[in-house]
């Protein structure tokens, strides 16, 4: 995208963008470090409070370096309060991503009762929230380029 057509891009679009990457990104390093975890462990390694805190400080410190430089690029579109079609837009995103995050959710139920793994069920409903949140960003990224 041409920087002349960045500039066209509504900002609580950007910020989706970004958050969006950001969450990708966070999940990422999570879902690796269980991985490796439970590799090494020859199953489902248990929930450990350090891989969670690591989640969160990767998403808050990523997240304040990049809306804090975006909100720097364009203060007067950050500083402005959200139009009506940019209050659908976040209001549908977050309508639709409740049945992104409730389907996995539900899967980790159906997980557990079948095979009765706790530790499993943690890390499948974690998931599914990560997985909310993001889809909560890309439909609202989705929704932005509709409205364009």
């Amino acid at each position: 995208m041409s920087p002349a057509a960045l500039r066209n891009v509504p900002f609580r679009e950007k910020t989706a963008w970004v958050m969006a990457a950001i969450l990708a990104a966070g999940t990422a390093i999570y879902l690796n470090m269980v991985i490796s975890a439970s590799r090494a462990l020859g199953q489902t390694a248990p929930p450990v409070v350090g891989f969670v805190i690591a989640y969160f400080v990767v998403i808050v410190i990523a997240s304040v370096l990049f809306m804090s430089a975006l909100a720097a690029a364009s203060p007067r579109e950050a500083n402005t309060p959200a139009d009506e079609r940019e209050k659908i837009i976040g209001d549908k995103a977050g309508n639709w991503s409740g049945y992104v995050m409730v389907v996995p959710a539900l899967g980790a139920l159906w997980h557990y009762a079948v095979n009765t793994d706790g530790n499993m069920l943690f890390h499948l409903v974690f998931l599914s929230l990560m997985l909310g949140q993001i889809s909560d960003y890309v439909f609202q990224i989705v929704l932005y380029r509709q409205a364009s």
